[in-house]
């Protein structure tokens, strides 16, 4: 995860300071690295993917960093990181002309496209389903909606949509959702979900910021 903060961020730490981004090749971060320009594509400020690559690689990266000091999340504008619209279609349709390069983009199109293009392994793990599902790949996130339970006798239909967005035929493993691009939770955490919603468990602070 540093490695990537250091090509993309606008700030990097050099002597004890923060300096302006002076890396052109990965391999200027790391001689382990490829000597190959950094280019990496990816979503611009309006995109919730945006979001989700400055928490979970970028603040993750920095958040106990003495020279950072905290939460880092200023991406550099040198032209190293390039943000290509909301399409993420259009970021691997460059990916597949230039093999150098790296894109942002979600699960589902790399699946789509794994002829053309291959996921990058980050801190030794690689991008498997089953460790997109566990967390175990840092560069996940799960997708969650949450209910007021003094809407349920207010909103008509909405105990019932839970109910079915709840059932294996969306969630499981050959759900609705995974045909479209998601990646169900495991067994376990999927049946603790519907427990949850059974006994219409409220949720405190703690458990949103796990």
């Amino acid at each position: 995860l540093l490695q990537i903060t250091l090509a993309v961020a606008a700030e990097v730490p050099v002597d004890g300071k923060l300096v302006a981004n002076p890396y052109n090749k990965w391999s200027d971060i790391d001689p382990n690295l490829p000597n190959r320009e950094i280019l990496v594509l990816g979503p611009p400020t309006s995109s919730g993917t945006r979001d989700a690559f400055e928490e979970l690689v970028m603040e993750s990266a920095t958040k106990n960093h003495d020279v950072y000091g905290g939460k880092y999340t200023k991406i550099r504008q040198d032209g190293k990181y390039v943000p290509s619209g909301e399409n993420d279609n259009l970021i691997v349709q460059r990916l597949a002309k230039n093999t150098a390069a790296f894109g942002v983009f979600g699960y589902s199109f790399l699946e789509e496209n794994g002829d053309k293009i291959a996921a990058a392994t980050i801190d030794g793990v690689s991008a498997e389903p089953d460790k997109i599902s566990s967390g175990e790949y840092p560069v996940s996130r799960s997708l969650f909606f949450y209910v007021k339970n003094s809407h349920l006798d207010k909103v008509d239909g909405l105990k019932a949509y839970v109910d079915l967005f709840l059932k294996e035929k969306m969630i499981g493993e050959k759900g609705l959702l995974k045909s479209l691009g998601l990646i169900p939770l495991p067994e376990a955490r999927r049946q603790a979900m519907r427990n949850q919603w059974d006994k219409r468990e409220k949720l405190n602070l703690a458990a949103l910021e796990g």
